[in-house]
């Protein structure tokens, strides 16, 4: 199957019309198996999500041949992430937690995590328990690209305790996340935690 990083490079996220373009040219190179085309696919599926084109996506993901287990969990996965974005985020919840369990008992340690995170999103009213559970289950991983996961993870619990006025608590995980970032993230990931940090140091200033 296709490493992560495989998938990162095809990927723009700030440019879905682009990575659905990725999508599409490298699910016609001969370099790639069945299975490969099929975990492609996923991805252009969600490519496709990403524009609001729900009903396309969701057909995609639907001639998908989800035997191989790991091409299954992605499927789960976009299936959970259309239902999510279209409104429908209890539908997507058992999505994502079987795409969770099944990710974990395969050993995808990135997907599992990714399956975690989308439940934090989906199931607003127990965010901050799923994004622990995810911190918690990465926070065990030793896959550089996988330990990613926590800067972003410790940012959305940053923001989830900011939000509920949990602003001390807040700020220690926006400087969890500032110190994951200048280890494994990425540079925009590292000017987003020192802008967290900026403004909860606002928000706990004004508190004084």
């Amino acid at each position: 199957m296709l490493e992560q990083k495989n998938l990162d490079h095809l990927w723009n996220f700030d440019d879905p019309a682009a990575s659905e373009a990725h999508f599409r040219a490298a699910i016609t190179e001969d370099k790639y198996d069945d299975d490969e085309r099929a975990e492609l696919a996923t991805q252009l599926g969600r490519a496709i999500g990403l524009q609001g084109r729900f009903e396309e996506a969701d057909a995609l993901l639907d001639t998908i041949d989800g035997d191989e287990p790991t091409v299954a969990v992605r499927v789960l996965l976009e299936r959970g992430r259309l239902l999510n974005s279209g409104g429908h985020e209890a539908m997507a919840v058992p999505l994502f937690e079987q795409a969770a369990e099944l990710a974990d008992h395969l050993g995808e340690d990135f997907l599992a995590v990714d399956a975690l995170h989308m439940l934090a999103i989906a199931d607003s009213a127990h965010a901050e328990a799923w994004t622990r559970s995810a911190l918690e289950y990465a926070s065990t991983v030793h896959d550089e690209r996988t330990k990613r996961w926590m800067v972003e993870l410790h940012s959305n619990l940053g923001w989830i305790l900011h939000r509920a006025g949990r602003s001390a608590e807040a700020m220690v995980e926006f400087q969890l996340a500032e110190q994951w970032a200048e280890r494994v993230g990425t540079p925009r990931q590292q000017q987003e935690a020192r802008e967290a940090i900026g403004e909860c140091e606002q928000t706990l200033t004004a508190a004084k």
